[in-house]
């Protein structure tokens, strides 16, 4: 009986660890974000630019910074429009995202990247690029909500 009464024990707190978890995920959202990055790099790039985040109906500007290293040479500018998932706050949206990735524009250029911050954020992004850029390197973006 101890081990019946046992098992019902860790039974029980598992099911109850499960319903805290998803419960955290039930309450978690989405919203919409749009904003441009301006990058120059040779060899260690640099980027920035600015947006806006939607999220339950009201608009929240942002600002974009970022840095890369690698093979990377050019300039360009990429408009990027997409997702945020998994947020509770306007504010989760800030942090610092990184990638790794390829990829190279001569004029007009299109891209598409999943990327995720500290808190759990998840960016679904895709993008038109301007300029020229040829880059096999990893980088990231910090980007405030302010």
């Amino acid at each position: 009986m101890t081990i019946s009464s046992g098992f019902r024990s860790v039974a029980f707190a598992a099911i109850a660890a499960a319903g805290v978890s998803l419960a955290g995920v039930a309450h978690a959202d989405s919203g919409t974000i749009r904003f441009s990055v301006y990058k120059a790099a040779f060899f260690i790039g640099g980027s920035g630019g600015e947006g806006t985040l939607t999220f339950h109906g009201r608009h929240y500007p942002v600002s974009i910074g970022g840095i890369s290293g690698g093979l990377a040479f050019g300039a360009s500018k990429t408009y990027f429009q997409g997702t945020v998932r998994h947020i509770r706050r306007a504010q989760d949206v800030t942090g610092v995202y990184g990638a790794a990735g390829g990829g190279g524009a001569v004029g007009k250029g299109a891209q598409m990247i999943v990327m995720t911050n500290e808190k759990g954020a998840q960016l679904e992004l895709s993008g038109k690029q301007v300029g020229l850029q040829v880059n096999a390197d990893i980088s990231g973006i910090s980007i405030t909500v302010k």
